[in-house]
């Protein structure tokens, strides 16, 4: 005689939040959002008072009414879903992200084709007190022979994506735009020879943008992030030449050039936030309304403990207090249709729609590598040049020994402190190279921010949960661009 052993069942690990006037949980295993009904809170309320078995789980639901069929299709889709988890091994929590194969196929470069910057910025982490950073004796203008290296290495291990991208980085990167237009062309060639498409981007401070350079960015659709920090008393705290004159006066006439001119991409602002620079408010209705920015993004510092320019824990909390007001505006806009601008809310929905489940924090050293002016590959442009994190050189390809044992330690599940945070399919632990700066380690969890992402990341939660209600529609037309771009 077989005996059949009923399941019993406790929550799973998930988030719960509500919005517009309904239930939702983020599922942690499977990074994914789901709107309860009645019937499916129902089961978790009743969880919420101690495990109880399949059978006593179908009997409360059909005793409010539903289907006894319909009540045993629905704890099973719970549990399918990992919503609820079974004591039976055969259903255990779903596992960590897997660790990437040896072989994954690249997919963008961070071409850093100069270390050369005709600014002075005193927190850069290029050149600052936190550099690692080691560029001496070697070249500071990447060669055309290099960059043609770095070229053929993208195709040749970009696998069978049929995309791939270019991102032009410095020191300044302008400074090298004659390298950058035979870049432009040798990789479009060799793109369309191997059957695939390449995209372009670049960073620039702006201090060097001229008609002709707007011209060639707008001809070949590359896009342009702009690392400015607001109006000009902010703008020149930091962001200064190596004689101490703020850059404001010059940037502004360019940037106005730029986004005029600038007709295939649109341009946005990433924005450094730094002891003294946080009025966030008042920087983004500079940058988007003022100066006509497309987006505009921001981020803390990188810093060690107790630079000048670092954040102190008040600031943040301000920092976060407007972050929370912008975003009501993005959902504001969002719920009436209407694009907002503020990108730290666009990229959270973005990945919320996607279902990412990170096994690490970005592409560093993964899909994505570094190079250096002298063709030394690195997990990312913030490791470029850096003696002790180089992955390997152009002409000889990737070091995969390096490249797994950086890859291994960065994994989230190396990182204890994140195997119970919720928000960890989104966050991974954090930047590699904030690790590194602040705890000597790439694989580090970045503890001191753990708070504001799991406030932030529910915040992001609560809206998607709005547009869900109010206007799904946005949320589809969202997921489209992005399969698009």
């Amino acid at each position: 005689m077989t005996v059949m052993l009923s399941h019993r069942y406790r929550p799973g690990e998930y988030r719960a939040f509500a919005a517009a006037d309904a239930r939702f949980i983020y599922v942690v295993g499977a990074g994914s959002i789901f709107q309860l009904d009645a019937a499916a809170a129902q089961v978790l309320d009743l969880l919420e008072d101690g495990a109880a078995d399949h059978d006593d789980l179908v009997r409360a639901l059909a005793d409010r009414g539903m289907p006894a069929a319909d009540a045993d299709e629905l704890v099973r889709e719970l549990r399918f879903a990992g919503v609820i988890l079974s004591d039976q091994a055969a259903y255990a929590p779903a596992p960590a992200p897997d660790h990437p194969p040896a072989d994954f196929p690249l997919q963008a470069l961070v071409l850093n084709i100069t270390n050369q910057c005709n600014l002075a910025c005193t927190y850069c982490y290029e050149f600052g007190a936190d550099k690692i950073a080691t560029p001496q004796g070697k070249k500071k203008y990447m060669s055309i022979d290099t960059a043609r290296e770095s070229v053929d290495l993208l195709i040749a291990q970009s696998g069978a994506r049929k995309g791939v991208h270019i991102t032009f980085f410095g020191g300044e990167t302008l400074m090298n735009f004659p390298l950058l237009k035979q870049v432009v062309a040798y990789a479009t060639d060799r793109a369309t020879e191997a059957g695939k498409t390449v995209g372009f981007s670049l960073t620039t401070n702006a201090t060097l943008i001229t008609a002709e350079i707007i011209s060639f960015l707008s001809d070949h659709e590359i896009g342009v992030t702009v690392s400015m920090d607001g109006p000009p008393d902010l703008q020149d705290k930091h962001r200064v030449y190596k004689s101490g004159k703020g850059s404001y006066a010059v940037v502004e006439p360019r940037l106005r050039a730029l986004i005029a001119g600038h007709r295939t991409r649109a341009i946005t602002a990433r924005v450094t936030l730094t002891d003294g620079v946080t009025d966030v408010l008042r920087i983004y209705r500079h940058l988007k309304d003022e100066l006509g920015f497309h987006e505009v993004g921001f981020a803390p510092v990188t810093s060690g403990d107790a630079r000048s320019y670092s954040l102190a824990a008040g600031e943040m909390d301000g920092v976060l207090a407007q972050f929370h007001q912008l975003a009501d505006e993005w959902l504001d806009h969002a719920i009436a249709g209407r694009s907002h601008g503020f990108s730290n809310v666009s990229e959270t929905i973005s990945e919320l729609i996607q279902g990412v489940h990170k096994s690490h924090p970005c592409g560093a050293g993964l899909g994505l590598l570094g190079v250096s002016p002298s063709g030394d590959l690195s997990p990312c442009h913030r490791f470029t040049d850096a003696d002790t994190h180089t992955m390997g050189h152009v002409s000889s390809g990737i070091d995969r020994e390096r490249q797994r044992d950086f890859l291994a330690r960065g994994h989230v599940d190396a990182k204890y402190e994140c195997q119970s945070c919720w928000a960890r399919p989104l966050c991974a632990g954090g930047c590699h190279h904030e690790a590194f700066v602040r705890y000597g380690d790439t694989g580090h969890a970045n503890l001191h921010y753990c708070d504001w992402i799991r406030d932030w990341t529910d915040r992001c939660l609560r809206i998607y949960g709005e547009l869900a209600v109010k206007n799904p529609a946005f949320l589809e037309r969202f997921a489209q661009r992005k399969a698009l771009s």
